[in-house]
């Protein structure tokens, strides 16, 4: 067999070979954490989870605590990616929050549920600082037990960590976690999906909406289809818990995705959930722009309000 025979080809992000051999083609680029306001530790050892921290330098008071999630369609990125430390360092900075990026399993060597899993883990250990409840073996980190507010919680993520972060705030809705107050979710670009085409998705070409479907069958091959309440959240009969009182939605107006989020938007409204939901549309932008362009006026003014939602 060559070596060079393709299983999986899901360009522009990633390659499986018959082999075996994954290549990612993208989202591989690590820094390590800055000097004074960010540091990596591990949260779990088996299975391997990890976060970068980051705290910024005024910390008088405490402070509301950010979980984010970074995307990259289950399979590509990392929170120690260039692109994620960044934007985290100036989201921090500007908007004066304790934030854990949370480090999860990527596939297809680790098929999902895993990311989820692993998101969980990572709330649990977060809570384990202010609830009482930490293992002896867990590492325990200063920067949470000082300076997080645990009644001041906010979850966000781009992309497939929108999905997970969204997913994270049902999970706290329909279960709770001790130790912990969720206020707020904040997603960008989330990646929705489902069996039945919504809004304009019907003019969308062919194959962009294969490409969607087909990358959640390669990161998930266990799953039930584009209908799995882990993709489609209107099929989750949880979907209303979602444990915070406010929620706010971007989408771009050149991204595949945006029906979904427009739709997740009407959808929770209707859902009996108690809280507020605000969607945003950028005109004129593709998927995640803010991350490519960061200093763009519509990424400055995506940023702004962030801030004012987590303040």
């Amino acid at each position: 067999m060559s070596n060079e025979e393709v299983a999986y080809d899901l360009t522009p992000l990633i390659k499986v070979y018959k082999d075996g051999r994954v290549e990612r083609l993208q989202g591989t680029a690590t820094v390590p954490p800055s000097t004074v306001q960010s540091k990596d530790i591990v949260i779990s050892q088996q299975p391997p989870v990890s976060a970068r921290l980051y705290l910024p330098k005024s910390t008088e008071t405490k402070l509301p605590l950010l979980v984010y999630f970074h995307g990259g369609g289950f399979c590509i990125n990392s929170a120690f990616s260039p692109k994620y430390h960044n934007y985290l360092n100036s989201l921090v900075s500007e908007a004066k929050v304790v934030a854990v990026s949370v480090e999860y399993r990527l596939a297809p060597e680790n098929p999902l549920p895993a990311a989820y899993d692993d998101s969980w883990a990572a709330l649990k250990w977060v809570a384990s600082h202010f609830d009482g409840t930490r293992n002896v073996d867990e590492e325990e980190d200063d920067w949470l037990s000082s300076y997080a507010d645990s009644q001041r919680v906010f979850f966000s993520g781009d992309s497939c960590g929108a999905t997970l972060a969204h997913y994270m705030g049902v999970r706290i809705g329909s279960e709770g976690l001790v130790g912990v107050k969720l206020i707020g979710v904040v997603l960008v670009d989330p990646y929705f999906w489902g069996e039945e085409l919504i809004g304009g998705e019907i003019t969308l070409p062919a194959a962009e909406r294969e490409f969607i479907a087909a990358l959640w069958r390669f990161t998930y091959p266990s799953t039930i289809g584009s209908d799995d309440p882990l993709i489609n959240p209107q099929k989750d009969p949880k979907f209303g818990e979602l444990g915070c009182g406010k929620v706010l939605v971007f989408v771009a107006e050149l991204d595949v995705l945006k029906y979904r989020g427009l739709y997740y938007g009407e959808a929770l409204r209707k859902s009996g959930w108690n809280g507020v939901v605000e969607v945003i549309e950028t005109k004129g932008k593709d998927h995640n722009y803010h991350l490519s362009d960061p200093t763009c006026e519509n990424a400055v003014a995506m940023q702004k309000k962030i801030v004012s939602f987590l303040n």
